[in-house]
């Protein structure tokens, strides 16, 4: 994200430049619809952009069997649901001469249906039941269909019908009725030009006109009025008006959007963005100052990033990424020490050759002599947080919106005490670089142990802006904060500057997990992943895999490790294959070696991919690993899903 503005080179039917029009998008495509395109002059001209090619087009749709098409109109709505879109109201000239402005409210309703991805059918006038919303021009109107269910319905507020309104008008889209809703809470002024949209189950309403004095409905056609900077949501599942900025609410320190009407708004995810308006401040009665300012408002915490995936292991470092989450400020990422665990004799596995299982809800390994998968560090292995219980969550965040596009974030965190602290018991017999027992029997090394009986105390790594990090240390939290109580309120936000940092160590077994953080605050932590360091002497991860697919196989190639450590031996390449123990235990991973020798690359054939698991745990991928192998043995593996 830039946040530069830009003009783009459009070409094509290019539309005059016109205010109060419809406007709706439809993925890359753009509707434009009426508006007045000079002083008295309206039109009911309907303009298309293709955006991903910068192109407009003049689109003249079927006029209706029923009736006239739309007359030429500004202020009315424009509001699309599936292929259809809906037109009602609006302001119209009864004069034919555009200098004698004689204005006609309009109550009319249309429908357009358009052609998939270009074009459109033509126009419907609907027969609808129930009574029809008065006349009025610069509205509201916006589509919301609950998720479990009820069909869709559009909802109409406001407006201007000569004196501004703040009436509530729902139309049942697959009925076609009309019914004014009951609603509980304080309704929001009258207003025109505001704006409305629509967020989870929320229409949110900013801005407009509203009356000079808070007194009741004025219904004087030349009373007083003003612009307004208050914000409110109607919950469309409860019909309950929740305030949030009211008309009287001083902002001396500019923390939010100042007064205005004619503003845009649009939603993007779960955030809101605001762009300039008219603030309606009269120097000379017609002289009003436009804003050009650009706001943005954060309406839930963001959503869990996918598990943090590793791309390569050192003896002191890792080098994660995540998914990224959309409109959010940056990441915390969190890791959490472990103990090693004393091996427990386990089952062999039986028929599957060259293979290994592994258990994503522990980190268990089960491998066959004599060639042990080299499994650790274990990537994108996830352990499901029993509680949901965050160990750093801001608490008493106050939300700002930014003029400058960043949005302002102030509060305190708490921070969770440690529970069951368990010192778990250190493996006493000998082990290689991958952790796993010598033995002349397959060994099962459950570390499958409850979160309840672990130590809870996560680290912070720190806050990252994008969604990557090299971690090498974390910071350590002083004793006195870490036994601060859960229903502690005023734990102070750790200044890292003051806080000390551990380096980690090789060999030893660590938990990550990762949350994303915006205006809001942090929302929850992904799923646990279980990395381990090298073990000085053993090889590291081969690096900058890549995978290039041609007609009947794939081609795998790989770099040597940053840290061979001595000569390397040989590599080994590994696909995750479906298996009977997968369909018992979808979380279980199971390995099949397609590859050992001295070169980085190698030919995955078709006959070996028919056989690939497809993991769909976050976008559908096959899953390959590779490790290196030198006289001490066998070094990490490095773990990559190919995107399918």
């Amino acid at each position: 994200v830039t946040n530069q503005w830009f003009l783009p080179a459009v070409r094509g039917d290019i539309p005059p430049g016109c205010a109060a029009h419809g406007f709706v998008c439809d993925g890359t495509r753009i509707l434009v619809f009426g508006g007045m395109v000079e002083y008295g002059r309206y039109s009911n001209d309907l303009y298309e952009l293709q955006a991903s090619r910068w192109l407009w087009k003049k689109v003249k749709p079927q006029a209706p069997s029923n009736g006239s098409p739309p007359c030429p109109r500004l202020g009315h709505s424009f509001s699309l649901y599936g292929n259809k879109c809906y037109l009602f109201g609006g302001l119209a000239n009864e004069s034919e001469d555009s200098n004698n402005n004689v204005p006609r409210y309009l109550n009319d309703f249309y429908e357009l249906e358009l052609q998939h991805g270009s074009g459109v059918v033509g126009w419907s006038i609907p027969v609808t039941k129930g009574v029809l919303p008065s006349p009025r021009e610069s509205h509201t109107a916006i589509v919301y269909c609950r998720k479990d269910a009820g069909s869709p319905k559009m909802y109409i507020f406001g407006g201007m019908c000569g004196c501004r309104l703040n009436d509530l008008w729902e139309l049942d889209i697959e009925t076609m009725t009309w019914s004014r809703p009951e609603t509980k809470g304080t309704v929001p002024l009258p207003r025109s030009l505001h704006t409305a949209n629509v967020i989870g189950n929320k229409m949110y309403v900013f801005g407009g006109w509203v009356p000079q004095s808070a007194g009741g409905e004025i219904s004087s056609h030349d009373g007083e009025w003003k612009c307004t900077g208050s914000f409110s949501y109607l919950n469309l599942d409860t019909t309950e008006w929740i305030g949030l900025i009211s008309d009287c609410q001083e902002d001396k320190s500019n923390l939010f959007p100042g007064p205005r009407a004619g503003h845009c708004a649009v939603a993007v995810g779960t955030r809101l963005y605001i762009w300039s308006g008219r603030d309606g401040y009269r120097k000379a009665w017609n002289n009003q100052v436009c804003c050009k300012d650009l706001w943005y408002l954060d309406t839930e915490k963001p959503l869990a990033p996918s598990q943090v995936q590793l791309i390569r292991a050192t003896t002191n470092s890792f080098q994660l990424k995540w998914d990224e989450v959309p409109t959010v400020e940056g990441y915390l990422l969190q890791l959490h020490a472990d103990s090693p665990v004393p091996p427990v004799a386990g089952t062999p596995v039986t028929g599957v050759p060259e293979t290994s299982l592994l258990s994503s809800q522990g980190g268990c390994s089960l491998h066959q002599n004599p060639q042990p998968l080299p499994s650790i560090p274990y990537p994108e292995l996830k352990v499901d947080h029993p509680s949901q219980t965050n160990n750093l969550i801001p608490n008493n965040v106050q939300v700002s919106l930014s003029s400058n596009s960043l949005l302002k974030v102030e509060g305190k965190e708490k921070v969770a005490a440690p529970e069951n602290k368990i010192t778990q018991e250190t493996m006493k017999n000998h082990t290689d670089a991958t952790g796993f027992k010598e033995s002349n029997a397959p060994s099962l090394l459950p570390v499958c142990t409850s979160m309840k009986a672990r130590d809870r105390r996560w680290y912070d790594v720190g806050i990252f802006k994008n969604n990557s990090a090299v971690v090498s240390q974390f910071y350590l939290l002083p004793e006195e904060t870490l036994n601060i109580s859960n229903k502690t309120e005023g734990a102070d936000v750790p200044d890292y500057r003051l806080l000390k940092k551990q380096d980690l160590f090789p060999g030893t077994v660590y938990r990550f997990r990762v949350a994303a953080i915006n205006g809001c605050g942090v929302g929850p932590f992904s799923k646990i992943s279980e990395f381990k360091t090298c073990i000085p002497g053993f090889p590291g991860a081969p690096s900058t895999v890549k995978i290039t697919k041609s007609v009947d196989c794939i081609h795998l190639s790989w770099e040597p490790p940053a840290s061979p450590s001595g000569n390397i031996l040989e590599y080994s390449a590994y696909l995750a294959i479906r298996s009977t123990q997968l369909q018992e235990n979808p979380s279980q991973l199971v390995f099949m070696r397609i590859y050992c020798g001295l070169k980085t690359s190698c030919i995955v054939t078709a006959a070996q991919l028919s056989n690939a698991h497809v993991d769909y745990t976050s976008r559908p991928a096959i899953v390959f690993r590779i490790s290196a192998k030198n006289e001490r043995g066998y070094g990490p593996a490095t773990q990559v899903r190919w995107l399918q």
